[in-house]
């Protein structure tokens, strides 16, 4: 089992859309796939999920989350149905045992289940903060409320046979992510063809470093008994992907490889360079200097999808099946068709050839990917 996490510093880069894509393919492939949606604005999960279904979720946790003790002890059934992540990492940040059993994850659809995203989950967040300075000492509670992400997607993996387990995360440095991106196997970075995006990666190989410092500091202090809880060897950085980037359509501009307009090549040209002077080699030992030069897949999946992601999300599913779903939807749930046409949504038959295309393009993203992992 391998553990993945797409991250970027630059938020509104397709990050969670690029995940769940991704996580559908993989199950396509044949592979067990779990998610997991460590991003507090829960973008995965919309992705996945009808709000009511969400809400449901939600609400039967409500009592949970601000007392997980007391409110477990009178519904202690409630792990016999999905949770949302945070209410899972819950006993760890009140410091109380874990519960005999893990609750089934979310099933999204053959080979792909999902542990939901929970706004609350800041308050998890808060409790590494306050804990952080007792890893250094070796401090029981501490380490395992480090560690409790990595150790469940373990827990699933070995329950539910996941092959590979994706997290979503949120744009920001702090140190829920400091936790996640220190305790998966490997990162890939989804960017958009702007100067943020070579900034977000400049901030990213910045972070690393100093995250990178300060496990190997907690190492050299705790008992290996306390240091086997953390994985063996530090997060490796397995690539870039290019998203939502301007095709080329003009012939007055220069053609390029990516077949990008000229004012987005300008920018992912120089990715590459950024990534091997802010990205540590120490950090990027599983793919060679020319694998670094080339986005993942190509220009498989760089160039902008126009609306279909949001036709996807309305559906609750991949864009290369949108045409399945609405035909389904269509002669089992039309009230709910009736229902997104009224909130301006629209489906054209004529677009089946580009959904298709795209499923296509996301087969040749996720085997190299898949290549790139498997060297971990």
């Amino acid at each position: 089992m391998k553990i993945i996490s797409v991250f970027n510093n630059k938020g509104g880069v397709g990050k969670s859309t690029l995940t769940y894509h991704l996580g559908n393919k993989l199950s396509e492939l044949g592979h067990r796939v779990l998610m997991v949606d460590l991003d507090p604005q829960c973008n995965l999960t919309i992705c996945a999920m009808m709000e009511e279904e969400l809400h449901q979720i939600w609400e039967a946790e409500d009592s949970f989350i601000d007392d997980y003790q007391s409110a477990f002890s009178q519904k202690p059934e409630i792990i016999e149905s999905p949770r949302s992540i945070h209410f899972i990492l819950k006993p760890t940040e009140d410091g109380i045992s874990e519960p005999t059993n893990i609750p089934p994850p979310y099933n999204i659809g053959t080979n792909i289940d999902l542990l939901p995203g929970r706004l609350s989950l800041h308050k998890y967040e808060n409790k590494i903060a306050e804990r952080w300075s007792g890893v250094y000492q070796g401090d029981n509670l501490a380490i395992r409320t480090v560690t409790n992400i990595r150790n469940i997607c373990k827990l699933y993996s070995e329950q539910y046979n996941y092959e590979y387990v994706l997290i979503d995360t949120s744009p920001s440095l702090g140190i829920l992510n400091k936790v996640i991106m220190s305790t998966v196997d490997g990162f890939f970075i989804p960017a958009q063809p702007d100067m943020f995006s070579l900034y977000g990666i400049r901030n990213i190989g910045n972070a690393l470093q100093l995250w990178q410092r300060e496990f190997l500091s907690i190492y050299t202090l705790i008992s290996e008994e306390k240091r086997s809880k953390f994985p063996e060897h530090f997060v490796q950085f397995l690539g870039y992907t290019i998203y939502n980037a301007k095709k080329y359509t003009r012939d007055s501009e220069p053609f390029n490889e990516y077949n990008l307009a000229q004012a987005h090549y300008q920018y992912v040209s120089r990715i590459p360079a950024v990534i091997k002077q802010f990205i540590q080699a120490s950090n990027r030992t599983r793919v060679t200097e020319e694998v670094i030069e080339r986005p993942i897949g190509g220009d498989s999946i760089i160039h902008s999808h126009n609306t279909f992601p949001a036709m996807a999300q309305a559906l609750k599913c991949p864009m290369w099946k949108v045409p399945e779903v609405y035909a389904s939807l269509k002669r089992t749930k039309p009230e709910y068709l009736s229902l997104l046409n009224e909130n301006g949504f629209e489906y054209n038959q004529g677009n089946n050839g580009r959904l298709s295309e795209i499923g296509e393009k996301y087969t040749a993203f996720t085997n190299d990917l898949l290549t790139r992992i498997n060297s971990l």
